[in-house]
């Protein structure tokens, strides 16, 4: 079990490096609030990435006018805990808190926008050669089945899926191919880290399959990599 003491100071520490320095205490019904996230087992990491969504979003709109607040993002890290719970194969029954709000789900169409316009933006970004040409051939190819999305049907369309799993893949390799052998298995420690507060509850072959699947949403984010995946 996470500390909870412990897991609200780091998130303290965190939020005021975003608010520039601007201490806010988490304390009262605040604390218990935190606390429930701490108890359901939501990885410091999850969180802080939660508290980057809510603050881009904030930022975005204009100058800033006050502090952020951890309670402010707590839907935005509630969400970000439930994919990463079915990421990793966490379940319901494995979590003792409740999963944070679905939205629905993006088109096929909309899901491959957003997947090349975030492939295009790490083109050139000081990472390997054989990195940068693989993600060139994922987005020419994407591009290409990106007309035909909207109006694939039954086979057409599963297969279109079946390939974006696969590209998905392949990048997802490319991206462990390219970690030094001291950023992997930091990655692999800090993967077990946060399945840990799950882990006595699960069978082996279950913490196995959740433990590679956490570090391979952490690869993921290390590249900067999106989920080509769609499922």
């Amino acid at each position: 079990m996470i500390d909870a003491s412990e897991y609200c100071r780091e998130l303290e520490t965190y939020l005021c490096r975003k608010n520039e320095g601007h201490l806010i205490r988490i304390v009262g019904p605040v604390f218990e609030q935190v606390c429930g996230w701490a108890a359901s087992g939501v990885p410091l990491t999850i969180a802080f990435r939660g508290i980057d969504q809510y603050c881009e979003r904030y930022y975005a709109k204009g100058p800033r006018r006050r502090p952020v607040r951890i309670e402010f993002c707590e839907a935005d890290i509630l969400e970000l805990f439930d994919d990463w719970r079915r990421a990793v194969g966490v379940t319901q029954t494995d979590a003792e808190g409740e999963a944070g709000p679905r939205h629905d789900r993006a088109t096929l169409p909309a899901h491959m926008d957003r997947a090349i316009a975030r492939l295009t933006t790490l083109r050139g970004n000081g990472r390997s050669a054989a990195f940068d040409a693989s993600i060139d051939a994922a987005v020419r190819e994407m591009d290409v089945a990106r007309a035909r999305a909207k109006q694939a049907r039954g086979e057409d369309r599963a297969a279109l899926i079946a390939r974006l799993a696969a590209i998905d893949r392949s990048l997802l390799d490319a991206g462990v191919e390219g970690l030094s052998p001291d950023r992997r298995a930091a990655l692999r420690q800090e993967a077990d880290a946060e399945i840990a507060p799950f882990a006595a509850r699960m069978a082996p072959e279950a913490r196995e399959r959740a433990a590679q699947a956490a570090f391979e949403r952490l690869v993921r984010d290390a590249a900067g990599l999106p989920v080509i995946a769609f499922d």
